[in-house]
């Protein structure tokens, strides 16, 4: 088949968490099928600023095209419009010009998704929430595969995505809690969907001994991986460290690597790495007591599944839907809410060797289940194999819904979408569906 992974930047050297995954799926897929990736010249997810040359490239054996971003963003227009449409009655216009205010607009791509009828089987849109997955899977619906990479935020409350969810052709989830949130919020539950998450690069042999040499380590130490940011929960997660050492006079370091973009305190025990290679990453995760995820909105933690495959267990923020139901589902991580759980909950994971070693042990088997590659690939293929029969047999056809007229568009009968967000149902899956079950039996 003639497959385009579209998506918002790509390149060998960004490991952003949509972008690190829609790599992992193009070269994958390459294996079995003709692939080439449709995407911008930004390599900076902030200002989107052109930094590739526009053209083809190949990227570890895989063709690349790039288009130029018309603009880079306005950080002031978007929070503007994000303000306007998260927070108050507002009109689809508003919304169309919030996804413009996002980016990255690239015209050029677009244009070039929208002429490309013929010489794609199935386009991968990765990220629903970007100018070009919009705009691109309008485009060629029937052709359409959305990795929606859906957190809980509010611009998944936003009315434009709801047809884009019910219009494409097939959705690939990241967990239990996206596939639920996204039927909520859009009814697309006659979409054919798969959950199906993406596997990771982990080497099969890892040095912690290096890690700590390299990094002058001899104590204990929990590892934070990822961007430093108030988004991902590390402010609070500073915090609760900070008064877990107060309070239990534990020698344990907290080791931070990556890209900081909130101000690391200055503290004895706290060491900010920068960004490290992935060979220094998984040494450190491989020589640390457990990851800690403090982020309170993610649709897939590829940094947990690591620790996991590596045999470690993860202390998550359990107000993360996604994160607490994979702690639930693997039984391979510890979750807290409050600053007294998180005291307990690490605690619990640096003092008791036998709990540590046993949720290791879960979330080596979770991974190999559910996240090794030979997995994740076969369920990629069967989503092309179903769509290729469908249309061997005439395709069950597929359109997206248009756009509300010139005055419809203009009226303000939008409600914030941070409401609509609010007013879905929370909660990992897994524990709903216990506690349906105990319900049931209950009742009878």
């Amino acid at each position: 088949m003639r497959l385009a992974v579209v998506v918002q930047r790509y390149g060998a050297d960004i490991n952003g968490g949509a972008e690190l995954h829609a790599r992992y799926i193009a070269e994958r897929l390459a294996r079995h099928h003709d692939v080439e990736v449709l995407t911008t010249c930004a390599r900076d997810y902030v200002t989107w600023a052109n930094a590739y040359p526009a053209g083809r490239d190949t990227v570890n054996g895989v063709a690349v095209r790039r288009f130029p971003v018309d603009r880079p963003r306005d950080p002031d227009d978007f929070a503007r419009w994000s303000a306007r449409v998260f927070d108050e009655p507002h009109s689809v216009a508003d919304e169309l010009r919030w996804l413009e205010s996002e980016g990255p607009t690239s015209s050029a791509l677009v244009s070039h998704i929208a002429r490309s009828d013929d010489a794609f089987d199935y386009c991968f849109f990765f990220s629903y929430r970007y100018h070009h997955a919009w705009h691109g899977a309008r485009a060629l619906p029937a052709r359409a595969v959305l990795v929606p990479t859906a957190e809980r935020d509010p611009a998944v409350g936003l009315h434009i995505f709801g047809p884009l969810f019910r219009g494409v052709r097939a959705l690939m989830y990241n967990s239990l809690e996206e596939r639920a949130m996204i039927q909520a919020v859009s009814g697309s539950t006659a979409v054919p969907g798969v959950v199906v998450g993406v596997g990771s690069e982990v080497p099969a042999r890892v040095r912690p001994e290096r890690f700590r040499r390299r990094h002058g380590l001899d104590g204990p130490f929990v590892i934070y991986v990822g961007r430093i940011d108030e988004n991902k929960g590390c402010r609070e997660l500073f915090s609760h460290f900070d008064w877990y050492l107060r309070n239990t006079k534990r020698d344990l370091t907290l080791v931070l690597a990556g890209q900081a973009v909130l101000d690391v305190p200055r503290h004895p025990k706290i060491r900010h790495l920068g960004f490290v290679p992935d060979e220094d990453k998984f040494d450190g995760m491989a020589a640390a007591a457990a990851l800690v995820m403090p982020s309170y909105f993610e649709s897939l933690s590829m940094v947990a599944l690591e620790a996991w495959a590596l045999g470690r267990p993860v202390l998550a923020n359990g107000r993360c839907d996604v994160l607490r139901g994979q702690c639930i589902r693997s039984n391979a991580g510890l979750y807290y809410e409050t600053r007294h759980e998180f005291v307990e909950t690490l605690f619990a994971l640096e003092s008791n060797r036998s709990l540590n070693v046993a949720l290791g042990r879960n979330g080596a088997e979770y991974y190999r289940r559910h996240y090794a590659w030979p997995v994740i690939e076969r369920k990629y293929l069967d989503v092309l194999n179903r769509l290729a029969d469908e249309d061997r047999r005439g395709g069950p056809g597929r359109s997206m819904a248009a756009l509300p007229g010139w005055w419809a568009r203009r009226r303000a009968t939008c409600p914030p979408a941070r409401g609509v967000v609010d007013a879905l149902p929370t909660g990992p899956v897994l524990q709903a569906r216990r506690i349906a079950r105990s319900r049931e039996r209950r009742v009878s």
